[in-house]
């Protein structure tokens, strides 16, 4: 996890240059228990969940593959507003201790009990207490936990008696034995001990889980990654959120769970108006019921005060806006005909250009788009990402869908805004690979040594092109659509 040391609030000056400081007065360690999926989105949303509560932090770069960070608060209340609202993160501890060995740990919190009491004792007073022990990579049994127990409590002078639910204090001490625990070590890597103080957000993903939500389609966004979509845009009470692309509303409801005004539109008739066909196995050829429909999600989690409406309408066109109209953030999943097919009616490299033209026009000054942009693993680089000269490039992670193929999820940001000459006209620019991903991803022909693909037999063979996936690519491809401004023609 390649985390800068420390972090700030970025000015909007051009070119884009973040703001390092330097914290002047002590500040106390926490540790971060990162949840072990969706590791490249830790960074980016724990950048932008600081970002949005304006909290100023510190702390080492790691590996991305590590699940715990240590990180320097300016207060215990930074760090719990910080992880009970990163989606990623499972709990905060305050850390009292960090060791490569159960000795030297014991060793440090003697330390601590020597030259600051103060950070300690008060807490060590509770009435009751427990104390948690977990492990990363390995499963300790019962009698390994309690001899741990013992052994740390026989260096803290705890007064209260132990109560193992709703206690006072819980102190937790956490084992690191790698990333693999099919190669586990004996003894662990690093030792963390502290007080417990928060749980992260993880519980809000089961409460959301679309196994018992009223009306989900196929293309219906996972609940983790809606909420991190909605992180990723800064989405928090009273801001004014578009999807464009609503679908059945999974990133409204996400953005609604963090107190944001939601505004969904589609030109999809019949799934806007859930006419669409049950995707759930058990309930396919029946019709939908009066239940299913996206405001009945909303009102599913109790945030149906927070719909604006949902419109059928392409979004991109300028006549369904009125002059001045804006909204503090754009998230969305666009059609790339993976899982559904995209009743767009044009290319998708004509689509992203529109998509990050009407974050241009419609964004408020420092208002995100975050979007999903499909990429064939084996070529994406990163000059290839759509671009926009009124935005600026926040964060791009990846999640892989096959072999060949991913989904990048992209942050910009918008940091000035159009011109007078610039309002009206294109300004958008898409790498015309965007016009061939559905192609590549469904492509059945056989790989063939790279260069050469042969079609027919005899006089009639014919050659053609391979893309580095191993995919066939005919020259009049490259010519069907100009992905960077103009809608295709076929």
């Amino acid at each position: 996890m390649d985390f800068s040391h420390t972090l700030t609030e970025p000015t909007y000056v051009i070119p884009y240059l973040p703001t390092y400081v330097i914290a002047m007065a002590p500040v106390s360690s926490y540790l971060l228990w990162f949840s072990n999926e969706l590791t490249e989105f830790r960074e980016p949303e724990l950048r932008s969940v600081l970002s949005l509560l304006d909290v100023r932090c510190r702390w080492t770069p790691q590996s991305a593959q590590e699940p715990f960070l240590v990180v320097e608060f300016d207060s215990e209340a930074d760090a719990c507003a910080v992880a009970r609202r990163t989606v990623a993160v499972k709990a905060c501890v305050e850390l009292w201790a960090a060791a490569d060995t159960e000795d030297e740990l014991h060793r440090q919190l003697r330390r601590r009990l020597e030259d600051h009491p103060e950070t300690v004792l008060p807490h060590l007073s509770a009435d009751t207490y427990r104390v948690n022990v977990d492990a990363f990579s390995k499963n300790l049994t019962y009698e390994d936990k309690l001899a741990r127990i013992e052994a740390i409590t026989d260096v803290l002078p705890l007064t209260g008696a132990v109560r193992l639910r709703d206690s006072e204090l819980c102190l937790q001490l956490i084992e690191h034995y790698g990333s693999d625990s099919n190669q586990a070590p004996l003894r662990p890597l690093r030792l963390y001990f502290g007080r417990w103080l928060c749980d992260g957000p993880r519980a809000t993903i089961t409460q959301h889980s679309l196994k018992r939500r009223a009306y989900i389609g196929n293309t219906s966004m996972d609940p983790e990654l809606a909420l991190i979509m909605a992180n990723m845009a800064r989405v928090g009470p009273g801001r004014l959120v578009l999807d464009p692309f609503v679908g059945t509303g999974s990133l409204l409801v996400a953005a609604a769970h963090f107190g944001g005004y939601v505004l969904g539109a589609d030109i999809d008739s019949a799934t806007v108006h859930a006419r669409t066909r049950p995707s759930r196995v058990q309930e396919r050829g029946r019709r939908r019921g009066e239940h299913e429909s996206i405001a009945a999600n909303l009102r599913q989690y109790g945030l149906h005060s927070r719909l604006v409406d949902v419109l059928v309408a392409d979004a991109a066109r300028p006549d369904v806006w009125r002059r001045g109209v804006t909204v503090d953030a754009i998230v969305t999943d666009p059609p790339y005909g993976i899982r559904e097919v995209s009743q767009a009616g044009y290319c998708a490299g004509a689509l992203f250009a529109d998509l990050l033209q009407l974050a241009a026009e419609r964004l408020t000054l420092g208002g995100r788009l975050v979007f999903w942009l499909p990429v064939a693993r084996a070529e994406y680089a990163a000059d290839q990402l759509p671009r926009h000269d009124c935005l600026r490039l926040v964060a791009n992670s990846e999640q892989p869908l096959t072999s060949r193929a991913s989904r990048r999820l992209i942050t910009m940001e918008k940091w000035r805004e159009l011109t007078e000459a610039e309002r009206g006209r294109p300004g958008a620019t898409v790498h015309p690979s965007m016009d061939l991903f559905q192609e590549r991803y469904y492509s059945p022909r056989p790989v063939v040594p790279p260069g050469r693909a042969a079609t027919g037999a005899g006089d009639n063979e014919t050659e053609r092109t391979l893309d580095p996936t191993g995919c066939v690519v005919e020259p009049e491809q490259l010519h069907k659509c100009n992905g960077t401004v103009e809608k295709c023609e076929r």
